[in-house]
């Protein structure tokens, strides 16, 4: 794992959520989310691209609680690049609460996979998306060419990769890795392009995939629409992915909404959009809680709302 090297001089405090109007079930789960920091502690390993948010497992733990989420999915940011000492340390504090997803590269040893795995971490994640500031890929990342270098000690794991790609990518890496087995989770809604409407032939792909039960999908809408908050450019391509298969989607928020500003959404209208758009108990109950309960390995631990 990477040594920390840099800390943030000024950092930025993260939007907190109202409360949903409409309750989450007991076992729903954010599947998407960070911590930032302390970062006396936890400094990153390369310059941020963007204002760091102070948010650390403290303000996680307490922004879950005020959206009822009982449960949570963290994700290592970008400019930690593979040192996992912030994650790691959230998820053995969560007592079982939490769930992680980490970044490696191929160079992993296994004694650091048996770390990560027992801390919580169920999962790697791997990067295609291209950072417009600087037209290459994003300092601290890791691209799908090291999926490839760990596809099969992933599998042997029982983990999964969780990639952020543009939609075309996605269809691509699906069939690329077809073969290995592996789960894969696509963030983000799968970066589909709203302009290019729901019949483009990416999106038209991927759900295919995603009704073969092929492919996981993060219902997360604030990286695919500028359109907050309400989002309605989004609700066509919603609609149709749960169509598709509701039992091989998450519902997630990506707080604490990094490069976002003020344009960064209220989770817990987030949340009462998704059932607004869902319109059924029992699919929103199944994409909150028994998908990522089975996905993340929730089944045999106790949901802690503390």
């Amino acid at each position: 794992m990477q040594t920390p090297a840099t800390s943030p001089v000024e950092t930025v405090a993260p939007r907190m959520p109202s409360a949903p109007a409409h309750p989450l079930p007991p076992g729903a789960c954010d599947s998407h989310t960070h911590v930032f920091g302390p970062y006396d502690r936890f400094p990153f390993v390369t310059p941020s691209s963007y204002p760091p948010p102070l948010a650390p497992y403290e303000l996680h733990r307490e922004m879950l609680d005020r959206i009822g989420a009982q449960r949570g999915v963290l994700v290592q940011p970008a400019p930690y690049g593979t040192n996992a000492s912030a994650l790691t340390d959230a998820l053995r504090r969560s007592d079982g609460r939490l769930r992680g997803i980490a970044v490696a590269t191929g160079e992993i040893t296994d004694a650091d996979f048996s770390l990560l795995h027992e801390a919580g971490v169920r999962g790697l994640r791997f990067n295609e998306m291209i950072d417009y500031g600087t037209g290459k890929p994003y300092q601290g990342s890791v691209g799908a060419d090291q999926l490839r270098l760990l596809a099969s000690r992933m599998k042997d794991q029982g983990w999964h990769a969780q990639i952020w790609a543009s939609c075309a990518d996605c269809v691509r890496l699906s069939r690329e890795f077809a073969d290995d087995e592996l789960p894969l989770v696509f963030e983000h809604m799968s970066a589909f392009s709203v302009e290019r409407g729901p019949a483009d032939s990416a999106f038209q792909d991927l759900l295919a995939l995603l009704r073969e039960g092929l492919i996981w999908v993060k219902l997360s809408l604030c990286r695919v629409s500028k359109a907050r908050p309400d989002y309605l450019d989004l609700r066509p391509f919603h609609d149709l992915l749960v169509e598709a298969n509701a039992s091989c989607l998450l519902w997630a928020s990506d707080w604490p909404f990094v490069r976002m500003g003020e344009m960064s959404p209220d989770v817990g209208h987030l949340a009462d959009l998704f059932y607004s758009w869902v319109g059924d108990a029992e699919i929103a109950h199944r994409i909150l809680v028994e998908n990522p309960a089975e996905l993340y390995g929730f089944e045999n631990e106790r949901a802690s709302g503390t």
